[in-house]
């Protein structure tokens, strides 16, 4: 797993030093607390950052508002406007650069997980602009035992990470560091090296989620990180540890795959 990257822009010193303390005690990583537009500009071009978190009234000339139109102008991601100024004006003038929430001050620990949830939540479903669907069941026994499920599941991508809910809060895994997916019914599970997600959800409506040609069925049951393979023969495939068996129904597909690559 890794850390959701949050750069703040905060003008008051004490309130962003209480945000990050705050973030980092819910698991966040803080890429950077700084008070002004092009300070801003200039941590966000040069990091990885995941989400922006902006006061609209900073150091300086610039606004946060302003900062915020040139940094997604340069990279789009997910904004949060947190601001004691509530008029309508305000309010329309930071709708241009399409936030995903503004949480006025005084604000509280609950309120700030919400709105992280939402913003990613809500930019990740623009960027794939795709519709939820709702899947049959596949009445499939596992090779793997399934761990225990989490009480809600989402999974989302944002370039290259998906991000998916645990425990109320969204984890990133790099798309890379999964090896493959594995389908119990309307449950599915995601393997990585070092662990296993499980998600309320089919593999077909977590692979169409995905915008990326990374992964390949080759089993009812299995869709595999095409670079993660190791060998393969008629019926099964090896990616580390793992034997995958290779569906009669899946096996002209997976050759296409490598003839046309």
């Amino acid at each position: 797993m890794h850390s959701i990257k949050i750069l703040i822009v905060e003008d008051e010193a004490v309130v962003g030093l209480d945000l990050e303390a705050r973030l980092e005690a819910e698991g966040y990583e803080i890429v950077n607390v700084v008070n002004n537009g092009p300070k801003a500009i200039e941590v966000y071009k040069s990091q990885q950052v995941d989400l922006i978190l902006c006061d609209i009234k900073l150091i300086g000339n610039m606004t946060g508002i302003e900062a915020v139109q040139e940094m997604i102008a340069f990279r789009e991601a997910p904004v949060i406007y947190l601001t004691a100024q509530a008029d309508r004006s305000t309010i329309e003038a930071a709708m241009k650069t399409y936030p995903s929430a503004y949480i006025t001050k005084p604000f509280n620990n609950e309120s700030l997980k919400i709105a992280i949830d939402l913003a990613i939540n809500n930019f990740a479903l623009r960027a794939q602009n795709q519709p939820f669907t709702k899947e049959k069941e596949d009445p499939i026994k596992p090779l793997h035992p399934t761990p225990k499920l989490p009480d809600r599941e989402t999974i989302l991508q944002i370039n290259d990470y998906v991000f998916i809910k645990e425990n109320y809060k969204f984890q990133k895994i790099q798309l890379n560091d999964i090896l493959f997916f594995e389908a119990d019914k309307n449950y599915t599970t995601i393997h990585t090296e070092s662990r296993k997600i499980a998600l309320r959800l089919t593999l077909n409506t977590v692979l169409e989620r995905l915008s990326t040609t990374k992964f390949i069925r080759v089993h009812r049951s299995y869709a595999v990180n095409i670079d993660k393979i190791d060998s393969f023969d008629e019926h099964d495939l090896n990616i580390g540890k793992f034997q995958i068996p290779i569906g009669r129904s899946h096996k002209e597909d997976f050759m296409k795959y490598f003839l046309f690559r």
